[in-house]
């Protein structure tokens, strides 16, 4: 009897291990479920249809309002030099004399031969009066009298030329003193007094440049110069009226105090650059500007009426290297979008395709995102702090409730 209870107790402890083991297999082989992921705090911004300035930036160099090479119109020997290279002059300002002796001499001869032409013409008009009066009588021959008056007539001529070459040795003698042509900064002067000048040299003795106002000469792509065209015609772009502004940037990266006036446009285009020459004038007071230096001019080609504008930190390239965003989609989730995109303005992007008015592009907090995830978007502005971030030092924290 007692065998037997001990076999059924034993039975049972063995159901019982069994039943056990079952139980722990089943909740080992259950799958846990995922716990949902948090909400990825976001910026965003929302995308409307503006209008915007279209502006382009191109190289260019200044150049000289006005520029002249002096250069002697007679020769001979420099005996001054009349000024102090590197200052200002201005026009008609004595630079040069040129020894003066050899055109003094030729003034004094021409002047002689004035006095004896017009002494011939006093004598050659008796004489065709005096024939006048024989021919009447016929005491002289008709060809007599004829050959008198022409006589008078040619010392009448000869007056008159002996009268202009006066007047050319008259200039020839100025001309010893070479003046300014222009008013503006001279240069270093290449003869020194002794050295041996000629009308028809090559070299200038020096070069004067005018500085205020100063030219500067930019280069355009013709293709974007096209593309810009064809966008007025259109109507998209809309051209201001007046003289366009232009602003200069210096080589040390500084910007020009004072803006520039677009002058005008070259009409033929570079078939070796395929490039567009473009001048702009601008004041220079203080001679800051010097001729040749390299600038970079921001010049406002118009204004396009309907723009989407997209901060450029919010558009990443793809795999393919097309430009993407994310936007806030249905249900606040990460949704990526494919754009078309045409130049800048500023620090955004112009988009013409791919967004429309109204749609929330992410920008603060989109690197760690993946399309699909859940968002939590909260609208973003330059001076924003990051969303999540902890508040800057200095500020108040936000109170917790007492439980």
């Amino acid at each position: 009897m007692t065998e037997s209870k001990a076999a059924m107790t034993s039975s049972n402890t063995g159901k019982l291990a069994v039943l056990l083991a079952a139980s722990a297999l089943s909740a080992c082989g259950k799958p846990e479920q995922p716990a949902a992921p948090p909400s990825a705090p976001v910026g965003f911004v929302t995308v409307a249809e503006q209008p915007v300035t279209l502006t382009t930036e191109l190289p260019g160099r200044t150049t000289a309002y006005e520029t002249s090479e002096v250069r002697p119109q007679v020769s001979g020997l420099v005996t001054a030099r009349l000024f102090e290279e590197g200052e200002q002059v201005r026009k008609g300002q004595a630079l040069y004399r040129i020894d003066p002796q050899p055109y003094q001499a030729q003034v004094a001869s021409a002047r002689a031969a004035v006095t004896r032409a017009q002494a011939a013409i006093a004598s050659s008009r008796a004489l065709a009066r005096r024939y006048g009066e024989l021919v009447k009588i016929n005491a002289i021959s008709r060809q007599d009298f004829e050959n008198a008056q022409t006589t008078a007539n040619q010392a009448q001529a000869d007056v008159a030329a002996q009268q202009a070459a006066l007047r050319t040795a008259q200039i020839d003698l100025a001309r010893t003193t070479v003046t300014a042509p222009i008013s503006g900064r001279i240069g270093a002067s290449v003869f020194t007094t002794g050295a041996l000048v000629s009308a028809a040299q090559a070299n200038p003795l020096t070069t004067i440049q005018r500085l205020d106002p100063m030219f500067v000469d930019l280069t355009q792509s013709s293709a974007d110069l096209l593309r810009l065209r064809q966008q007025m015609l259109s109507g998209a772009v809309a051209r201001g009226g007046g003289d366009a502004r232009v602003r200069l940037k210096l080589e040390d990266g500084s910007t020009y105090p004072i803006e520039g006036t677009l002058k005008f446009a070259a009409v033929t285009v570079d078939p070796a650059t395929g490039s567009q020459t473009i001048r702009a004038v601008f004041p220079n007071p203080r001679g800051l500007l010097l001729p040749g230096m390299y600038v970079r001019a921001e010049l406002v080609e118009g204004t396009q009426r309907a723009a989407i504008l997209v901060p450029q930190r919010a558009v990443t390239r793809d795999e393919r290297g097309r430009p993407t965003v994310l936007v806030v989609g249905g249900g606040n989730r990460a949704e990526p979008r494919v754009l078309t995109t045409s130049r800048t303005a500023g620090d955004n992007w112009i988009v013409t395709g791919g967004l429309r008015p109204g749609d929330k592009v992410i920008v603060e907090g989109a690197m760690l995102l993946r399309p699909g995830m859940p968002v939590s978007p909260k609208p973003w502005s330059p001076g924003a702090p990051k969303p999540g971030a902890a508040p800057a030092q200095g500020q108040p924290q936000p109170q917790r409730e007492a439980k």
